[in-house]
Parts: structure tokens; sequence; C-alpha cells
């Protein structure tokens, strides 16, 4: 589980050129932004995994549900892997982990993950896991001086 003492490795990971290229945070941030941010997880609806290798930080996972009463069997899925460890199975490992939660224990019907049209290899990460393409966003975010489009994706649990 990612605690609030993992704000530093998680502020290395959160800076890593390729890890805020695809994902909504900025490239500059700070251990004090992370250590508040993770101290206002909820357990009863944030479940958030680190990875580690070697005793070191790198990869962070996290299931959000929904705390609106008609969607409290949605949760939305964010993940980060560093950019030293992209391609060795870290985020394999932690979707596979996430959806067993979700599955087995945190009874989560849908999970939702929204994407960069342009990231092929998350892209094809989340189709492994059963997610499939709903939607485009259209120039939905800036990013690198440009507008980009986002995939809305979700996994419904299996039967």
């Amino acid at each position: 589980m990612c605690r609030p003492s993992d704000a530093e490795a998680i502020t290395e990971i959160m800076t890593q050129p390729q890890v805020y290229r695809n994902t909504l945070q900025m490239p500059h941030t700070t251990p004090e932004v992370w250590r508040k941010r993770l101290e206002g997880n909820d357990p009863s609806f944030d479940y958030v995994l680190v990875a580690e290798v070697e005793g070191k930080v790198v990869g962070m996972a996290g299931l959000h549900r929904s705390r609106r009463v008609r969607t409290l069997h949605v949760a939305t899925l964010g993940i980060s892997v560093h950019d030293a460890y992209q391609g060795r199975g870290v985020g394999k490992t932690l979707m596979s982990a996430l959806t067993d939660a979700a599955d087995r224990w945190l009874n989560v019907l849908r999970i939702e993950l929204e994407v960069y049209a342009d990231n092929e290899r998350a892209i094809k990460l989340y189709e492994s896991f059963g997610f499939v393409v709903e939607g485009r966003k259209r120039i939905s975010a800036f990013r690198d001086g440009q507008y980009v489009d986002e995939l809305v994706m979700a996994r419904i649990r299996p039967r």
C-alpha cells in the first residue's frame, strides 16, 4: 500500500519525462505536494499500491472509488511507472493487483480511465486487462505546447 512516507519516491516517479508527458501531472512538483495528496486518501475509497524493485519504489497505481451513492460500483484508475522501469512488467504487475482487488475484494464492477490517444503502450496494457475504448475526448488536454486527444476506456468485471 502507498503511504505518505512514500512521497519522495512518488515525486521522483512523477517528475520523470515520460510519466508527466503521459499524465495530467505537471513537470515540477514537490514531496510536500505528494505527501499532502497521499494523506488525503481515504482507505474506504482509495486503494493505492506501490511497486518496489530491490526496495526502491518504482511505480504507483490506484483505484479511486466513486463517493456518489448511485455509482459506488465504479472506480477510476491511475498508474505511473518510473521511466527507468517501464517495459519491465511493473505496470502489468500493478494492473494485475488492482484488477484482482477490484474483482475479489472491493466489489468494483466498473473501472474507468482516460489515456492519451497516442500512448500506445498503455492502451495495449489496458486492453490486455479487458479495457475497451468507449469514446474519444478531442483536444482534451494541453501537453508539450499542443492540444491532444484522450481515449475514455473502461472494464466491466468479468462474470
